[in-house]
């Protein structure tokens, strides 16, 4: 696996992830909306999947649509759950404004194993992010007027200790495998993806809250026409949750190697984009 962050000039955060055959790159926006009125407290995020014509010749016309709106679906799934991402740390004032996050998804190559991909590619690109500070904020007649800095170091980082991963386990035989390749998907008559909350200790070493580094399923999807029996799906999901928890520790400790790197200033660049 290889992963880079920071690599998209113009966007707050964003990264690039290579698994195998597998490439994503993934950039992060922000904008200023009014929050929902059943949360007056929360932020917004969104999820937009692009599958690029060449990264498998059945992309080519809309044969990409139909599975970049089943992945997009997958994360706005995971991501909304309470246990997962915190959207109150968007909040900028309860009920007038907040920040909405847009995470652009592009995928460049498929070569299998796309939904645990992407969200490992999101995960990075939100530890990335840089959401700016509110200076002022002025009422004028019930109006809220909002100055932002323009040092783009005037600026906080995101939460995303327990940000979601997906894991993928194909259904071949009576066995899921973990980790399929496109060759191995093909041999399966049913996927599930198991969505599983991080650990914020991976991310944050002085992190001392209990209940936030217990892993807990946040969503399940099932690709596919096949079925499974219940004791395959309660398999399923404990091996999901025990590799989400070895992928979610291991990117916990390149995230923070990178982030010294950049703070001593001896970050190497080695994405195609520099």
């Amino acid at each position: 696996m290889e992963l880079e962050t920071d690599v998209v000039s113009h966007a707050s955060g964003s990264a690039r992830l290579r698994l195998a055959n597998t490439d994503i790159l993934v950039g992060v926006k922000t904008e200023i909306d009014i929050p929902k009125p059943d949360k007056p407290d929360s932020g917004k995020i969104e999820f937009f999947v692009d599958c690029s014509a060449n990264a498998t010749p059945e992309f080519e016309g809309r044969g990409g649509e139909q599975l970049a709106n089943s992945i997009s679906n997958m994360m706005q799934k995971a991501y909304h759950s309470a246990e997962a991402f915190n959207l109150k740390q968007l909040c900028i004032f309860e009920g007038k404004q907040c920040w909405k996050l847009y995470i652009d998804i592009l995928i460049l190559e498929c070569g299998g194993n796309l939904c645990d991909a992407v969200s490992l590619a999101v995960k990075a690109a939100l530890f990335n992010t840089r959401i700016p500070f509110v200076k002022a904020a002025l009422m004028d007649g019930g109006n809220i007027d909002l100055q932002l800095s323009d040092d783009p170091f005037d600026s906080k980082l995101l939460d995303v200790g327990t940000a979601p991963l997906l894991v993928t386990l194909c259904k071949i035989g009576d066995k899921c495998v973990v980790d399929p390749s496109a060759e191995e998907e093909n041999c399966s008559v049913i996927s599930l993806i198991v969505g599983v909350t991080g650990n914020k200790r991976h991310y944050y070493p002085n992190h001392t809250d209990k209940q936030c580094t217990e892993s807990k399923c946040t969503t399940i999807g099932m690709n596919g026409p096949g079925s499974v029996v219940s004791k395959t799906l309660k398999d399923a999901i404990k091996q999901g949750i025990v590799a989400a928890k070895s992928l979610d520790e291991a990117l916990g400790q390149a995230l923070l190697k990178e982030r010294q790197q950049n703070i001593g200033m001896k970050k190497h660049s080695y994405g195609f984009l520099k």
